[in-house]
């Protein structure tokens, strides 16, 4: 055998889609229409039985109709992007405090003791409850909404990014240090990536968290959006509006998560080989 031979690198393995793989796809797609559609024929008997009036539990074609006429008027998209907009605003600022909050707790054993039980706390209070202290602090104003919202995400990052640079196996840091990183590097390099799994997770939960506060933040005052237009149904005791208002919400949130969160996650699952 040549040395030439020795050096090549073995041949890649070309993985080809297993039909089992593909079977079951087709299988979960198809459990999950018959579901909903199970869901919707039920829905649409304890409509028609009569056992509440038509304006509090409406079938789903008014709720349906309900969502294209508030779309057709621009009042659902007017307000899902000035909900939009403050979510970004808020779970930005999340990210920019939380990431780097949760690196330092990570590897401070002090601040992991001290720091670390506060941020524990705070997370377990439901973010409803800071609505009366904002309203103290910025008064009734979008700054009052951003603040819940911050409030409500920033904490579940924060939580999540430190368990990951927490459970990052030592051998990692100690290999990476015995290479010479250092500081920067080390994070940049070794811990980020280790911690990236469970990093996904803590973010993905402050986004769940961060867009039910702004839900509870829009009630504060009275402007077009998402929430505002929940408590426009309340008042007018048209449940069908409410219903197609958290059907908007849910599109809006579950969108975000498929298109955002889901390719990070499977990028991040190829990279470590957890798809197979």
């Amino acid at each position: 055998m040549t040395t030439q031979e020795v050096s090549q690198p073995p041949p890649t393995l070309q993985s080809e889609p297993r039909p089992d793989v593909v079977h079951w796809s087709n299988a979960t797609w198809a459990r999950q229409v018959g579901f909903y559609l199970a869901l919707f024929m039920l829905w649409e008997g304890v409509a028609l039985s009569g056992i509440w009036p038509e304006y509090l539990f409406p079938t789903p074609i008014d709720v349906f109709l309900a969502l294209l006429s508030g779309i057709r008027k621009g009042l659902f998209i007017q307000g899902a992007l000035v909900s939009l907009s403050r979510i970004a605003i808020g779970y930005g600022i999340s990210l920019f405090v939380g990431l780097p909050l949760g690196l330092i707790l990570g590897r401070s054993r002090l601040l992991h003791d001290t720091v670390g039980s506060l941020v524990v706390g705070l997370q377990t209070l439901p973010s409803v409850c800071w609505l009366p202290l904002v309203v103290l602090w910025f008064g009734l104003n979008d700054q009052a909404i951003i603040a819940v919202v911050v409030l409500g995400a920033l904490f579940s990052i924060t939580i999540g990014v430190e368990t990951g640079v927490r459970n990052t196996p030592p051998i990692y840091i100690h290999a990476a240090q015995t290479l010479g990183a250092r500081h920067f590097a080390l994070y940049y390099q070794v811990i980020l990536p280790a911690a990236l799994p469970t990093v996904l997770g803590g973010l993905k939960q402050g986004w769940a968290f961060a867009w039910r506060s702004l839900m509870a933040g829009e009630l504060l005052y009275f402007t077009l959006s998402l929430g505002n237009l929940l408590q426009t149904g309340r008042d007018l005791n048209d449940a069908a509006l409410v219903m197609a208002v958290m059907a908007m919400i849910i599109v809006i949130g579950t969108s975000v998560d498929r298109l955002v969160f889901h390719p990070l996650e499977r990028h991040v699952r190829q990279r470590w080989g957890l798809d197979q």
